[in-house]
């Protein structure tokens, strides 16, 4: 069963008997599979042509716009099917938790070892990112050494930059492995913080590395 005929770039889903196909939803920043939820061809059809996240809710039996009572609305950056087109991949912005329980993402409970949450390594900086962007607007320069921080100017997060990079370079200079991990993290705090300061997105850094990939750079 397809969405329909003629140019509409839903044409090629191909949904199941009962009119539905699954619907993965990705943070398009993070990586953080945020998701699992169902569409109809008209759920489908919204979420292209409005950027933002509607589903088909089976125990309703009717459309949804996720967000519309709580917020937590999706903005979406891009839509593809997998290899069969039998099932989408939404990447999306959230504008606050995935999930109806507050948590960031729906896939919470653990059956075996730790997946995605907040220990997945892929969203270590998108959420210091979110973090420190957080400090910056609220925070109060007493209380907050991000606050303080860029309070401060961009001489002196410039400073703290090259003082954390000359000291992963000594750790690496003696072969001192632990201490390397740990300045490093230091530098990416001072770095992420630097970026905060010139409006700049992680984002923004890993398009360019996209980019350099794609051999445009």
């Amino acid at each position: 069963m397809s969405a329909g005929t003629g140019g509409d770039p839903a044409d090629r889903v191909r949904f199941g008997d009962d009119g539905l196909v699954p619907a993965i939803v990705q943070d398009a920043e993070t990586g953080r599979v945020l998701t699992l939820a169902w569409m109809n061809a008209e759920a489908l059809g919204r979420t292209l042509e409005r950027g933002e996240t509607w589903f088909w809710s089976r125990s309703r039996g009717a459309l949804w716009h996720k967000g519309e009572t709580s917020g937590n609305t999706q903005a979406v950056t891009a839509v593809a099917t997998d290899c069969d087109d039998d099932a989408v991949l939404v990447a999306v912005r959230p504008a606050g938790p995935a999930c109806h329980t507050g948590a960031v993402a729906c896939f919470h409970t653990p059956l075996q070892g730790e997946v995605g949450g907040d220990a997945a390594p892929f969203s270590a900086l998108p959420d210091l990112e979110a973090v420190i962007r957080q400090r910056a607007a609220d925070a109060d320069p007493a209380s907050s050494y991000t606050a303080a921080l860029i309070a401060k100017g961009i001489d002196t997060m410039c400073k703290k930059v090259g003082e954390e990079a000359t000291e992963v370079a000594i750790a690496a200079k003696g072969g001192e492995r632990d201490q390397v991990i740990y300045e490093s993290a230091d530098l990416l705090y001072h770095l992420v913080v630097l970026w905060q300061s010139l409006d700049v997105r992680l984002a923004d850094v890993a398009e360019e590395l996209a980019s350099r990939r794609r051999g445009e750079g």
